[in-house]
């Protein structure tokens, strides 16, 4: 019985040279406003001990930012009779709208495939796309080509060396956020790596949210889709008897 009671004990307590992370976010809110045109994020924190950091393997971080996750129509064009028309598409059942890696080295170098597919830390563990082998030829080029639309875009971005870290405790990232963000929750993942392995890792979150007019916009077109349509009308109207309005006084 007291043996038994020891080794609860001892399984309860921290392994020596246990690492934690105490991380804080610039801000944890981002509002969309009219002029609004992106938001650089500063990610910073600290790595807690209980003992000496353990001797072996350099400590590395990686940070991930991931907006909402939406699945996704890729569809590929071909050229029949001069013209270039859709001859097939896939079904992508989840991509995130926005997704960055940052990190203290190399991927390759410093994250093993088996936590990598068991933390889903780069873009492509990240993107789920079940069965879509069935809906056509070739389906990985699917997902490669809308990995290289959204990095094009600045939606996914993988930042290899930015993440700063001082005498294995302190680091730090800035992450800029694009303007063509998608309202919701976006989540914060750190990571610490040893040998390759996650050692520890947190999760915080960022909310990002219309404000202002173009709350109201989107409330409306939500909401009261007819009354957003009249709307829509009428302003267009508008804009065409104030441009004929314009053009006549400058004729004469």
């Amino acid at each position: 019985m007291i043996r038994a009671l020891a080794l609860l004990l001892a399984l309860a307590l921290p392994a020596a040279g246990q690492e934690a992370i105490i991380s804080g976010l610039s801000q944890n809110r981002v509002s969309i406003t009219a002029d609004f045109d992106g938001s650089e994020i500063l990610i910073y924190g600290a790595v807690k001990r209980d003992a000496p950091p353990p001797a072996g393997a350099p400590l590395e971080v990686i940070i991930t930012v991931e907006g909402p996750a939406t699945p996704v129509a890729v569809r590929r064009k071909a050229r029949v009779a001069g013209i270039w028309v859709n001859n097939a598409s896939v079904t992508v059942d989840s991509a995130p709208s926005f997704y960055a890696v940052a990190t203290t080295g190399p991927l390759r170098q410093i994250l093993s495939d088996t936590d990598n597919l068991r933390y889903a830390i780069t873009i492509e563990r990240v993107i789920r796309a079940i069965g879509i082998a069935a809906e056509a030829d070739k389906a990985g080029e699917f997902i490669l080509a809308l990995q290289r639309v959204r990095t094009d875009e600045g939606r996914y971005r993988i930042l290899e060396g930015k993440v700063e870290l001082t005498e294995d405790t302190l680091f730090r990232t800035d992450i800029m956020l694009p303007a063509n963000l998608t309202e919701g929750e976006y989540k914060v993942r750190l990571f610490l790596l040893r040998d390759k392995r996650v050692v520890a890792s947190q999760e915080r979150l960022i909310g990002v949210r219309k404000e202002g007019l173009e709350r109201f916009i989107f409330n409306l077109a939500q909401e009261q889709p007819l009354v957003y349509g009249l709307l829509s009308l009428a302003l267009a109207a508008l804009a065409g008897w104030g441009a004929s309005a314009v053009f006549r006084l400058i004729r004469v």
